[in-house]
């Protein structure tokens, strides 16, 4: 999903308002270097990642999401 510049900005706001106050967690598909399809704007994607991974725990499952593969799975069967 593509966030417009405003959009963008509001969830860096609120980013930076949480910032060592509370925990912030994400889930993610998508690995931080294709994060410019959602922040268009490659100065406040930078920005986003850096306010998200400062002091921050990334925790790489390595695993393929699940609802694609039940998706494929059951497309797979209605076709057979």
């Amino acid at each position: 999903m593509e966030l417009d510049r405003h959009g963008a900005e509001l969830l860096f706001q609120v980013l930076t308002e949480r910032e060592e106050k509370n925990s912030v967690a994400i889930a993610s598909n998508e690995s931080f270097g294709g994060w410019t399809k959602t922040f268009t704007d490659p100065r406040l994607c930078a920005a986003v990642v850096d306010r998200l991974t400062f002091n921050g725990t990334i925790i790489e499952t390595g695993t393929d999401s699940y609802r694609l593969a039940t998706t494929r799975a059951r497309a797979e069967a209605e076709a057979s």
